[in-house]
């Protein structure tokens, strides 16, 4: 009985209106659908392809009347060209090294997300999530998820202090970065440019296709930074087409 519940069509359920938390005055609603059983990881696949993103055991997508600004977006990384402000950064970072760990949440990497949100999004709808909220945020998955720490470099060349972590999803085609945080006061390194930068590497070390950047909104600042990543490709009617700014 267990496996045929878990092996059952998907649900789709829609949320109250809410503020958008990209355009003042706008009112949101999601659509969403569990994850879970045996077909988790091949249904977020096919959500994800079509315009979904995942948080802990469920997918969404905006489902808001009479606006659809929210624009699914993603790199494919065969054809992506890093620009000369973008080879800066990574020139920049040289310094910073990677380490692909468990989705495991850690006090460290919440002590880091909670300097950022204070910093960043002070007032937003995760600025009062506490350690047990991280905890599911990171733990509660059905799919194949990670997190790769960002970590300055000693003197000695060993890992020191945490400056951003990327929480993401392997796909079959690609890379999904869930969420991301970084140490605000380091502005000059761009860490979410780099936490791309080395997604799209790792992509391509792995044999996939695309990195899946979540939602695009024209004429939203929070949002402005995924349009420096060219060629870029959106959901549209059509299927996923270069996205034409």
């Amino acid at each position: 009985m267990n496996e045929q519940r878990s092996n059952r069509l998907p649900q789709f359920f829609l949320t109250p209106g809410g503020p958008c938390p990209y355009l003042p005055g706008r009112v949101e609603r999601k659509v969403f659908a569990r994850l879970s059983g045996s077909l988790a990881r091949p249904l977020n696949d096919a959500l994800t392809h079509s315009g979904f993103r995942r948080s802990q055991m469920i997918a969404y997508r905006p489902a808001c009347d009479g606006c659809n600004a929210c624009i699914s977006v993603r790199i494919p990384v065969a054809e992506f060209d890093v620009s000369r402000s973008q080879k800066r950064i990574l020139k920049h970072n040289q310094d910073l090294l990677r380490q692909e760990v468990p989705a495991q949440a850690t006090r460290e990497q919440f002590a880091l997300l909670r300097t950022y949100l204070d910093a960043r999004h002070a007032g937003g709808g995760m600025s009062d999530m506490g350690l047990f909220d991280y905890v599911a945020m990171v733990e509660e998955s059905p799919v194949q998820t990670h997190i790769v720490e960002y970590r300055r470099m000693r003197a000695d060349g060993t890992p020191g202090m945490l400056m951003g972590c990327a929480l993401s999803d392997v796909l079959a085609d690609g890379l999904s970065m869930v969420y991301s945080f970084y140490h605000p006061g380091e502005t000059a390194r761009s860490l979410g440019t780099q936490m791309i930068l080395d997604h799209i590497a790792s992509a391509r070390a792995r044999g996939l296709a695309y990195v899946y950047l979540g939602y695009w909104v024209r004429g939203s600042n929070k949002m402005d930074y995924k349009a420096r990543f060219k060629p870029l490709e959106a959901l549209g009617p059509e299927g996923w087409v270069a996205l034409q700014l």
